[in-house]
Formats: C-alpha cells, sequence, structure tokens
C-alpha cells in the first residue's frame, strides 16, 4: 500500500504497520478495537500515513465512542503499571487459596 493514499477505507488484514505501543507488526483491525472495543488511542498517529483514518472513525464511531476513545485523559504510564501488578498479585493469592 502506497503511503498518503487519499482514500477513507482502511487497509485489509493483507497490510500491516509496526505497532508503537507493542512494537511488532499489527493489522489496522486490531487497533481498531484494541481499547476495550474501542480503537486504540494511537491509532491516529499510526494510520493517518496510510489512509484518512480520522475521517474514517468519525464517520464510523458514535460521538459517546470518539469522546472515550480520544478524548478521555489518559492514565500515566506508570499508574497502569502498578494496576497490573496489584491484578497479578490478586489472581495469584486467589489461585494459591
Amino acid at each position: 500500500m502506497n503511503k498518503k493514499e487519499e482514500t477513507i477505507t482502511p487497509p485489509g488484514d493483507d497490510f500491516s504497520i509496526r505497532c508503537l505501543k507493542l512494537g511488532h507488526q499489527i493489522f489496522f483491525s486490531y487497533c481498531l478495537h484494541e481499547n476495550n472495543k474501542l480503537p486504540c488511542f494511537k491509532i491516529l498517529d499510526c494510520w493517518h500515513t496510510y489512509f484518512q483514518v480520522e475521517k474514517y472513525l468519525k464517520e464510523t464511531l458514535t460521538q459517546n465512542d470518539w469522546e472515550e476513545a480520544f478524548k478521555k485523559p489518559r492514565k500515566p504510564k506508570i499508574l497502569t503499571l502498578v494496576e497490573l501488578i496489584e491484578q497479578a498479585k490478586k489472581s495469584k493469592k486467589q489461585e494459591e487459596s
């Protein structure tokens, strides 16, 4: 796929790019539902050079979903990591019980 296509049609699963968040190749379809069935907050940054991703999402998402995915303040990464560690500790304690 050529960069900066003027289409709003997303690429199929025969085209992937390197995910800045995960560090490996990923398809648009994954990015579209990565965030609890909402688009990844990085989707606009990652895909804008390949097609008109913002226009596509504004046409396909509800206003509420758009705001939830892109307007809601993000937790600091360290807080997310601490929460994941706490969840793992709780899970381990439950397995040991």
